[in-house]
């Protein structure tokens, strides 16, 4: 079962593979249903697909907008380009632009959830267009999954597993386009799903009445974040191709971190033995809403659609990458602070190689000892400990105050 990581850029791709995706996801500037992502210039997109197919990983470019007539003027270009640096698959979901990927490319293709593959009817019908993989929508249950299988036995299916869901069928909302003239379905979205609302009748127009209990209005649009964490090893039985996290506007340690947990969790079924607490454990000290299992279950959406707030759980904070490391000294290009007395957490690809450390000094990046640090420079860090290449630094709430949303 393949594991498939987004990558919002070059960099977050690379911490994607090297904390251990088998495959990733990424966008180029155009054509993408992540738009406000960093993704991928030409010269990025072929550096990318050389850097993944050197270490033996697939990469598949979203094609997945739904798109207008001015989308197609430059698309042609765009495709052949992609086939010629040969990537592993595009997605998409708009009929338009799968007939332009066939009539041009010989790529590969993956129906997006954006398409809303919800029968085994529906996956016969793009099986007949020649498609090679489909990637469902997240409104199906596990035995509605099973069904799907049963009846396809020769296509490759993708679920989701993981991250951010969409109030709206599988991300085709109107909100963002109402309220912001930003088009969610052309990757533009704005989140007003997150605001807060509340309910207002004809007659009495300064009269909020609040649907939720919540002292700050309700949020009955908002949806907790998934994660089919403890239902992997059943998603594996069924005979699912791939398992995906969503998370291409997401951090490098959001990606790097909920890429090792599944990873560490697939390898250890394969072993025989079961998914240890620490690794949900480890999902908790990401930024994220409150964790459901969505449709999945079967009980509909009775358990994602509404809770009481609106903000992150945030019990840990990204500290920093550790860019080189020699005799027992950690180079730490900051995003945040940290201070003298803090107990720090270093995480590796391998999450064995975890440890925790309290800062007894360190230097900047002029060689002076300080005992605060500054987002966007350079610190050093003296350490009597074995370092792994690609650590990631992290800071616990018990420590310095946390702010911001770094996911």
């Amino acid at each position: 079962m393949e594991l498939l990581s987004p990558a919002g850029n070059l960099e977050k791709l690379k911490y994607a593979i090297a904390y251990g995706a088998d495959a990733v996801y990424a966008g180029g500037k155009e054509y993408s249903l992540r738009a406000k992502a960093d993704n991928f210039d030409p010269d990025e997109l072929k550096k990318a697909v050389e850097y993944c197919h050197s270490l033996g990983k697939k990469l598949y470019i979203t094609t997945n907008i739904f798109a207008h007539e001015e989308d197609f003027r430059e698309l042609p270009d765009y495709l052949q380009y992609l086939d010629r640096i040969k990537v592993d698959a595009v997605i998409a979901s708009d009929p338009g632009v799968i007939s332009l990927i066939q009539e041009h490319t010989s790529i590969p293709i993956h129906i997006s959830t954006q398409a809303n593959v919800t029968s085994s009817q529906s996956v016969k019908f793009w099986k007949r267009q020649g498609i090679k993989r489909i990637i469902l929508a997240r409104e199906l249950s596990r035995d509605e999954i099973m069904v799907i299988r049963e009846q396809n036995p020769d296509i490759e299916l993708e679920i989701f597993v993981h991250g951010a869901m969409c109030i709206s069928y599988s991300g085709r909302c109107l909100l963002s386009a109402f309220l912001n003239q930003r088009s969610a379905n052309r990757g533009l979205c704005t989140h007003p799903c997150r605001w807060t609302y509340s309910l207002v009748e004809e007659s009495r127009p300064d009269q909020k009445f609040e649907i939720d209990e919540d002292e700050r209005g309700t949020y009955i649009l908002n949806s907790k974040d998934l994660c089919l964490l403890n239902r992997i090893e059943d998603i594996q039985n069924i005979g699912i191709d791939s398992i995906k996290i969503e998370g291409r506007m997401k951090s490098l340690y959001y990606v790097a971190n909920v890429t090792r947990v599944y990873r560490t969790a697939i390898d250890m079924l394969k072993q025989g033995k079961e998914i240890p607490e620490i690794l949900r454990q480890e999902l908790d000290k990401l930024s994220h809403r409150p964790y459901t299992e969505g449709f999945y279950p079967g009980n509909g959406s009775l358990d994602m659609q509404t809770y009481g707030k609106d903000t992150y759980e945030r019990e840990y904070q990204y500290i920093g990458k550790i860019i080189d490391h020699d005799q027992g000294v950690a180079a730490v290009d900051c995003g945040s602070k940290f201070v003298v007395g803090d107990e720090i957490e270093f995480i590796f690809p391998q999450i064995t190689d975890d440890f925790t450390y309290k800062v007894q000094e360190f230097r900047n990046q002029d060689g002076e000892v300080v005992d605060l640090s500054k987002p966007n420079q350079v610190f050093h860090i003296p350490i009597n400990h074995d370092i792994p290449d690609m650590g990631i630094i992290r800071l616990g709430k018990k420590n310095s105050e946390i702010d911001g949303n770094n996911t």
